[in-house]
């Protein structure tokens, strides 16, 4: 088994990468940087053929790293399928001057403290390095500023920047992005209104949780808004991206023009110290969360909802942490897409087992539409098969053989493939890197609105 190299001293650097991937096995070395976020690991449980098991860490001494790295342990120790990482560490106070002196690898991983992590991608691009982000890669409106900057640095030096959207690899998602392509099924968007959105999606997540198996630890930071950002910015993110990729695939959005926030609100969570010592094993809230801290509670303002317009068509977004979920539950997501012939709905409630169900719900049932909806049925299940439709009081459910619930974490080696490819073919979509700016922009602008400034 690969061992674990802990690295104090400075070391040779190798030569020059080449700037181009031709796809080759082991051609893409792997830099990790500050790895604060569980995410990190993830991008690692799986191996890759064109990824060299070499791995060069970069951080502080801390939980923060030994944790990662035991969660990569564990995957080189599972009984299945066990991975083979070789994690060469180097760990100092300088680690991202370290890191950029050296340029052991060739694209930077990117995972935890969010109030640096802007920072962190603008300074590995200035040194011709890829990098694949865990989000939100900015949480306010000056570091949105500079994420700007980071990509005009990685278009001059021929490089590629991107975010881990996973929730574009579930299932539902997918499928309700291919059944809204219809327009005999789905009929056209509608524009919607501040009241009855044309597209609404809501999360609620919990910070008491298990992660490959094991409780999560937290880091103290994840509960400092300063560091890990607010609600609105963070798991936001994804929500504005389904947004963006179902309703307007492919479209090149622009920020400037195509945006425009109506309101935006803020709220926090009530952690107590109890709670707070379960999920990170302290006693004692830091110096720097005591800003947050009332009668003894910590308020954490990861909590947000955005209403805004986007190309016109009304949208709502909701984000909500709780302490923990009820016995039996999990993560939760509900999302509506309004269409002119039907609607389509993902839930996940007790009703659902709490797990994602799609739902086709017609305007106007008539034999027609079951017909085109039988005839594209036909289509999806070319690309998906084994999927199938039950009709129930308002519709159809969409019935999803288990092949396809891979988890949350089986979509970080998805969103990984896609970008081995991208670095091979040397770009992104023409889309990507303009829709992730038009992304941040309204999370950033949705704190300012919801903080009235």
């Amino acid at each position: 088994m690969p061992a674990v190299i802990i690295i104090a001293l400075a070391v040779t650097c190798t030569a020059d990468k080449k700037s181009q991937f031709t796809g080759a096995d082991g051609e893409v070395k792997l830099i990790t940087l500050d790895p604060g976020h569980f995410h990190a690991a993830l991008v690692q449980k799986s191996m890759y053929p064109q990824v060299h098991p070499d791995v060069f860490v970069y951080a502080p001494a801390g939980e923060d790293l030994n944790s990662h790295l035991a969660r990569i342990e564990t995957y080189n120790r599972r009984q299945e399928d066990p991975a083979s990482w070789n994690e060469i560490v180097y760990e100092g106070a300088d680690f991202l001057e370290k890191m950029i002196a050296e340029k052991k690898g060739n694209v930077m991983v990117t995972a935890g403290n969010n109030g640096k992590k802007t920072e962190y991608i603008k300074r590995t691009l200035d040194a011709g390095i890829h990098v694949l982000a865990d989000k939100p890669m900015a949480i306010d409106m000056k570091n949105f500023e500079l994420l700007k900057q980071a990509f005009a640095s990685a278009e001059q030096k021929g490089i590629l920047l991107y975010d881990i959207m996973t929730e574009r690899f579930e299932i539902t998602t997918q499928l309700q992005k291919e059944f809204s392509l219809s327009p005999e099924v789905f009929g056209t968007l509608e524009d919607g209104t501040l009241e009855t959105p044309s597209v609404t999606k809501e999360s609620v997540h919990h910070f008491a949780k298990f992660v490959s198996g094991a409780a999560l630890k937290r880091p103290a930071w994840f509960f400092d808004v300063e560091q890990q950002g607010e609600g609105i910015v963070d798991v936001t993110t994804h929500l504005v991206d389904l947004v963006q990729w179902e309703c307007f695939p492919e479209a090149v959005l622009d920020y400037t023009r195509d945006v425009e926030i109506l309101s935006a609100k803020r709220w926090a969570t009530k952690i107590s110290l109890e709670q707070f010592r379960q999920v990170t094993g302290l006693s004692v809230f830091p110096d720097y969360l005591l800003k947050d801290v009332h009668q003894d509670t910590l308020h954490v303002y990861s909590n947000g909802e955005i209403n805004y317009r986007l190309k016109g068509k009304h949208a709502k977004i909701v984000v909500v942490w709780n302490y923990a979920a009820p016995e039996g539950t999990g993560d939760t997501h509900y999302s509506v897409m309004r269409g002119s012939h039907a609607r389509l709905t993902i839930r996940q409630g007790a009703d659902q087992g709490y797990k994602p169900t799609l739902y086709i719900e017609p305007v106007d049932e008539t034999p027609a539409f079951e017909s085109a909806l039988n005839n594209y049925l036909v289509k999806v299940q070319s690309k998906y098969p084994g999927i199938e439709l039950k009709k129930n009081n308002a519709g159809w459910e969409v019935l999803v053989p288990e092949k396809y619930h891979n988890g949350h974490e089986a979509h970080f080696g998805q969103v990984m493939e896609h970008f081995l490819q991208y670095l091979t073919a040397g770009k992104l979509p023409e889309w990507e890197v303009p829709n992730m700016i038009a992304k941040y922009y309204t999370t950033a602008k949705a704190l300012e609105t919801a903080k009235g400034r």
